[in-house]
């Protein structure tokens, strides 16, 4: 006989060696060892698809012994011509196991289902036990669910009975996943049956027998040893057993071959699963644990995270804990080592007494400190430049003890990042007049927040007085509860982790539908950088629809990023709508979803279409992926004719002219109209009306002073930002790239100040003088901060590595460079910085430039 797993199911021995991560059993992945609906303190919980604890919605993330979340390594796929032989030895170990995980689910479905013939012949007689409405609800899709898994079993049986290096299983799984529906509409019915067998088990005792033993067979070679469950038990298990299936795909992925023919399969069915998972995430009630208080009230937690409150003017970081009831703000303990963390209330506040609105409109807005930009960024080069030292010390032969105090370093910036970068602003009110600030990084967070607590006092809810020893077991029961553990920033993740994507991501955003009614609709694009979230693009109000076509193509700059959010806005025209807090009027948000940038999927050169799908709202798009190592190429330009990627002094020398055309003509637009503009140069314009702006120029198309009138201000600045990307060279020279950065990083300001000046008088005249046009423009648009929120660090960010950016030949010389982030971290920060010193430099004439001066004169 095996040994018997926590639910006394045969444990197969060699998957838990080979996954010690992931702790798979026959029983469908549950090693900890705890009840089915029950918690370790044998509290009742609702089922919870789990999310990551930093960013949500990802896969299941199992528990490691501490109680931690494990991330599950990412699909690698074995590179072609790889150690292919052991790489699909494993692919059939990951595959016997979830065939042995599949049979025991198959045995699980068929015990729910012994019981629901007899009860649905019971139904039409004089004595039924349950109507055949309350049958149908309770077993609802579980008829269909096992015949998918039946056949699916059935299928991939003798692929494993017969295996060889062309067995394909890739299309099974495929298939599966295009099945996925029919859990949705388990998922969606899931409650409402755990409340009819809820109620039929108390009023019917026949039923109450029935539900609570259920026999489920052990598998075939176990010697038919049978186990007994609860219905409720049996009913989850479909929720749990997508969120496994998705890990096995990953695992699949991991030790399949590129080239094999499984491969491409094995990636759709896991970019099927994923975006299922993301979207009933959202749906599911996310209340995972319970506590009881001493008047034996069942108080669940909903929902838990890191907020940045402003108190007293200074910002402090929180763990807010969204209970059924109540909102709850801690921060944790310091606690002596070795001892339990635990976390100390700070307020607390009934849901029954918790508003949004000002309640006394005379009570003046908090002020937000907001750092300069500037500082922001410098410690995201510091993070980045910790994060590469950290990999190069992992290497070295005595580098661990370095290792343990760069990582406490990295955490202390982490959390400054964490603290000081969050500007959005979500205020919430007591009964009394009471208010409290937190500021959020991103839109997103703010609706779900605001969302979730909504959702919870449409119940009927009471107002509570906690008395301050039911507060003290409350707040010492968040340790256990908590949901979310790390501070979310992407630094968290384990280091063995690819940083994200680092390059250019294509999105086009085609339609939305199911809308109830006409209204003015946009949709905003969202990409994470260092933990947080960032606005790079925004579709152009679609008004009074209910199917808006967008179609609209932008283009993204990424920095390290893993996730992609959509956000669907209806337009608010109505000037009294204004928000005190941040004096911007609110547009409201329809719809929101999130899927994941798996660097599998996105970097095929092929575009991918994808559906997200938001309180009943589904939002079309595709995407591709550029990555940095190809985005930093620039083309030796063959051409003549045109202007984008011929030489600047050709253009200028055929036009006549000191600063190019294109240059001239972008910049007065917008100058006239755009330099009010919320994140103007930082917002992507419709890629299409960049394409088509490009076009007009280089075929000098006479009408293009109407188009550009008529086009889009954001279309127009992408396409000025294009033109010095296009450009065979940087606008800064090759020839001048290493000497600028020297330049920028000597301390004596004196020095520096002779250097940065003499590398401008260097500079070919057409390079200078278009240069210094561009300057002066940006310190235009900079002027107007307070209202386009664009600094000149901002700005800075923007053009300093498409001014600098040297060409390929370039790039390979001096030190080796071993990834894109590390190009990130070190080459683009300086050329950012190179653009800031001029910016913040008094106006540099070109007449007094180049006019014989004190400075220095030797050649570069």
């Amino acid at each position: 006989m095996e040994p018997l797993s926590a639910r006394g199911l045969p444990r197969l021995s060699w998957i838990d060696t080979l996954y010690s991560n992931f702790n798979y059993n026959t029983d469908g992945y549950e090693g900890d060892g705890t009840e089915d609906g029950k918690s370790q303190d044998g509290s009742e919980t609702l089922p919870y698809i789990d999310e990551s604890p930093t960013m949500s919605p990802q896969l299941c993330a199992p528990q490691g012994p501490d109680g931690e979340a494990v991330s599950p390594t990412p699909p690698e796929g074995l590179p072609p011509g790889g150690d292919m032989e052991k790489g699909l030895e494993m692919k059939k170990l990951v595959l016997s196991g979830f065939l042995a995980s599949e049979e025991i689910y198959i045995n699980q479905l068929e015990a729910l289902l012994l019981p629901m013939r007899p009860l649905k012949a019971t139904a039409t007689t004089s004595q039924p036990v349950l109507t055949i409405q309350q049958v149908e609800t309770i077993f609802y899709k579980i008829q269909d669910i096992f015949e998918i898994h039946k056949e699916f079993y059935d299928a991939l049986l003798p692929n494993i009975q017969q295996w060889d290096e062309k067995v394909t299983v890739g299309h099974l799984f495929q298939k599966l996943a295009s099945q996925l529906g029919v859990y949705k509409a388990f998922v969606d019915n899931y409650k409402v049956a755990l409340e009819t067998a809820e109620k039929c088990s108390q009023a019917n005792s026949q039923f109450q027998k029935i539900s609570e033993n259920l026999k489920v067979k052990g598998p075939k070679d176990s010697k038919d040893c049978t186990t007994t469950v609860s219905m409720e038990a049996l009913l989850y298990k479909p929720i749990d057993r997508v969120t496994r299936s998705t890990l096995v795909l990953h695992d699949l992925l991991k030790h399949t071959p590129k080239d094999h023919p499984d491969f491409p399969l094995l990636q759709d069915a896991l970019r099927i699963s994923q975006n299922f998972l993301s979207s009933i995430n959202e749906e599911i009630d996310p209340r995972r644990t319970a506590v009881t208080t001493p008047k034996g009230e069942a108080r669940q937690l909903v929902k838990d995270g890191f907020l940045v409150e402003v108190s007293e003017s200074s910002r402090k970081v929180r763990h807010v804990f969204l209970f059924t009831d109540l909102l709850l703000c801690a921060k944790m303990k310091k606690t002596a080592v070795g001892r339990h963390q635990q976390y100390e209330c700070k307020w607390y506040i009934p849901l029954a007494d918790l508003t949004f609105q000002t309640l006394d409109e005379s009570d003046t807005s908090h002020s937000i400190q907001v750092l300069p930009e500037h500082e922001i960024e410098e410690m995201k080069i510091k993070i980045s430049v910790l994060k590469s030292e950290i990999q190069k010390e992992k290497k070295a032969p005595k580098g661990q003890s370095r290792v343990e105090r760069l990582r406490k370093k990295m955490n202390e910036q982490e959390s400054w990042l964490l603290l000081h970068s969050p500007t959005i602003p979500f205020r919430i009110h007591n009964k009394h007049g009471k208010s409290y600030l937190f500021l959020l990084s991103s839109d997103y967070e703010r609706s779900e927040w605001r969302e979730s607590i909504q959702k919870l006092q449409k119940k009927d809810l009471q107002a509570c007085v906690l008395s301050s020893v039911e507060l003290q077991v409350l707040t010492s029961s968040c340790f256990k509860l908590r949901t979310v553990h790390n501070i979310p920033v992407t630094s968290n993740k384990d280091d063995e982790e690819t940083p994200g994507l680092y390059g250019f991501l294509h999105v086009i955003v085609h339609s939305a539908k199911g809308f109830k009614e006409s209204a003015n609709l946009y949709c905003t694009l969202e990409v994470d950088s260092y933990g947080y979230f960032v606005s790079k693009a925004k579709t152009r109000v679609f008004r009074d629809t209910t199917e808006p076509q967008w179609n609209e193509e932008f283009e993204i700059e990424l920095e390290g990023s893993q996730y992609l959010r959509i956000l669907c806005y209806e337009k608010c025209y109505d000037k009294s709508m204004l928000n005190k807090d941040d004096n911007e009027i609110v547009d409201k948000i329809m719809g929101k979803g999130q899927v994941q940038l798996d660097p599998q999927t996105v970097q095929s050169k092929n575009w991918h279409m994808d559906v997200i799908e938001m309180n009943g709202i589904k939002v079309e798009f595709s995407m591709k992926f550029t990555s940095r190592d190809l985005s930093l190429k620039r083309t030796p330009s063959k051409k003549q004719s045109g202007v984008f990627g011929v030489k600047i002094n050709v253009v200028t020398k055929r036009e006549r002219s000191k600063v190019p055309y294109i240059v001239r003509q972008c910049i007065e637009e917008v100058e006239k109209r755009g330099i009010d503009e919320v994140g103007i140069y930082r917002i992507s314009g419709v890629a299409t009306d960049i394409q088509a702006l490009k076009t007009a120029f280089d075929t000098n198309t006479k009408d293009i002073l109407m188009m550009l009138s008529d086009m889009d201000i954001n279309a127009i600045a992408g396409t000025l930002k294009l033109y010095f990307r296009e450009l065979p060279e940087p606008l800064l020279t090759d020839r001048l790239y290493p000497a600028f950065m020297e330049g920028i990083a000597l301390s004596d300001p004196a020095a520096k100040e002779n250097c940065m000046m003499h590398l401008l008088r260097s500079l070919p005249d057409p390079n200078l003088m278009t240069f210094l046009t561009l300057l002066e423009h940006l310190k235009r648009v900079a002027e107007k901060e307070p209202i386009n929120k664009m600094s000149l660090h901002n700005l800075a960010t923007v053009f300093g590595p498409t001014l600098l950016r040297p060409s390929e030949s370039e790039t390979t010389k001096g030190q080796h460079i071993t990834s894109a982030s590390d190009i990130w971290s070190h080459d683009v920060m300086a050329q950012v910085q190179v653009l800031l010193y001029y910016l913040q430099h008094p106006p540099i004439s070109f007449a007094e430039l180049k006019r014989n001066t004190l400075y220095f004169s030797t050649d570069v």
